[in-house]
């Protein structure tokens, strides 16, 4: 609407500069050294709620970091929509690989280079411009409410307390999302499910200590060339895990599902020479879109042991460790994947170590339906502002809270997300456009507008 655009091109430098502000804070929730500067955050949070026209905006202490919430209640008789985000980051490591500073926000060829700039600060802060937008010219078609945590980087670990003591108050017809990626620009896409999790820590102990490697060696099992060859077991010639079990509830797409999902624009040969790899790899049978989108998978993100210092000490360790995901898919359970992860990890231990296996966080496989009120509402919205309707995808990632959100609300939830799939989350030299940033804030007024509209019909 006119009145949306002016008042948003007139305040436009304004709400990157404040998005810069937001990026300077090391919101860090992995790391307990951060713990000051992510209640930091969660202030800055809550005095831009109020500044953006909140009726209220309150912060809610959990036994880890604390849960902004805000609304702006115009008619009770009109639909709410709950908006959910986090203000936490990934760490920043390896510092060395940044071409910047990590919490030093530079804008560079029109995209804005900051630890969180697009996972999640840059989209979080988008839906706080949009009710700005909104609230200032007096054209809020909906109810607003906003739940903004500082936990989801960890697994989200106390939110699901948060949503049982204070279902009431977190009533609503909708949620919305603005954690995901679309395929460009160009092509404006809505994901239309995410993957589950399984994250676990394993531990490789072999001898009650440090050994030279020279006297011992040969006659000592390695705890970390156990390791790698447990590591590299899970799977076999077509990259298939090996665990048993780990297929048996994967709902497989139908012809129909396959040709939609791979009716998106994708080029392989791009795809490779973007990311510097050689050639294509994945579970055979099944294309790059699939692989990323709708098959569950097994990564080693972490492997150390030994001595890892500068120069050479030749010893034989004592102890070797890795942490592995897994994403899952409809319809894997986190909890059950996890116990035959354990099991099957415990018995490829070859004699001579010990094994032990923590589970740490994980979350649910969603599915969002897109024949709902607020797919057609986002997808209107897109429309609207991108000139062509969007591609549904299905996203890679993980977002545990969806599942929690229609268990313990009752409520679906659509992800209408910005950012791109090069946007470096979760590495070195993050990025988020400016563009994407200010058409979120551009875009997002529209799905109240149309999800009211159609929620009336």
């Amino acid at each position: 609407m006119q009145n949306w655009k002016e008042y948003q091109e007139k305040n436009q430098e304004r709400f990157l500069n404040e998005l810069l502000d937001l990026l300077r804070i090391p919101s860090v929730s992995a790391d307990s050294k951060y713990k000051a500067d992510v209640a930091h955050c969660a202030e800055a949070v809550q005095a831009s709620l109020l500044k953006a026209g909140a009726d209220r905006a309150e912060i809610y202490a959990t036994a880890g970091h604390p849960i902004v919430y805000g609304e702006k209640i115009v008619d009770a008789t009109k639909p709410t929509v709950l908006v959910y985000g986090h203000y936490d980051v990934q760490p920043a490591d390896p510092l060395e690989l940044w071409a910047s500073g990590p919490f030093e926000p530079v804008i560079k060829d029109g995209k804005i280079f900051a630890r969180g700039a697009c996972d999640d600060k840059g989209q979080m802060f988008m839906h706080v411009k949009a009710l700005e937008v909104m609230s200032a010219t007096g054209e809020l078609p909906c109810n607003v409410k906003m739940m903004i945590e500082g936990e989801e980087e960890v697994g989200s670990t106390n939110l699901g307390k948060f949503l049982e003591d204070h279902k009431e108050q977190l009533q609503a017809d909708i949620v919305l999302v603005s954690d995901t990626s679309m395929i460009s620009m160009e092509h404006p896409s809505i994901e239309s499910g995410l993957r589950g999790l399984a994250y676990m820590e394993v531990e490789v102990t072999g001898p009650n200590r440090d050994l030279h490697s020279g006297v011992y060696g040969g006659a000592v099992q390695n705890p970390i060339n156990a390791l790698c060859a447990m590591i590299a077991s899970l799977h076999d010639e077509n990259n298939h895990i090996t665990i048993p079990g780990f297929y048996d509830k994967v709902q497989e797409l139908s012809e129909a599902e396959k040709k939609a999902l791979n009716s998106a624009p994708f080029s392989q040969k791009d795809y490779n020479e973007e990311l510097g790899i050689g050639e294509e790899w994945g579970e055979k049978g099944y294309s790059n879109l699939e692989r990323t989108g709708t098959r569950p998978t097994l990564d080693c993100n972490g492997i150390w042991g030994g001595y890892i210092g500068e120069g050479a000490k030749t010893v034989l360790p004592s102890k070797a460790y890795a942490k592995i995901s897994m994403r899952l898919v409809p319809s894997q359970g986190s909890e059950e994947i996890s116990e035959l992860f354990r099991k099957h990890f415990e018995s490829i231990a070859p004699k001579g170590v010990q094994v032990k296996v923590t589970a740490h966080h994980g979350g649910e496989p969603v599915v969002t339906p897109t024949d709902s009120v607020a797919y057609q509402a986002a997808a209107k919205a897109i429309s609207t502002t991108f000139g062509k309707d969007p591609i549904p995808t299905r996203g890679g990632g993980s977002i545990p809270i969806i599942a929690l959100f229609e268990k313990t609300l009752g409520l679906k939830t659509v992800l209408m997300g910005f950012g791109l799939d090069n946007d470096n989350i979760h590495s070195p030299n993050e990025k988020y456009d400016v563009a994407n940033y200010e058409k979120g804030i551009e875009t997002i007024p529209y799905f109240h507008k149309y999800f009211a509209e159609l929620m009336v019909k």
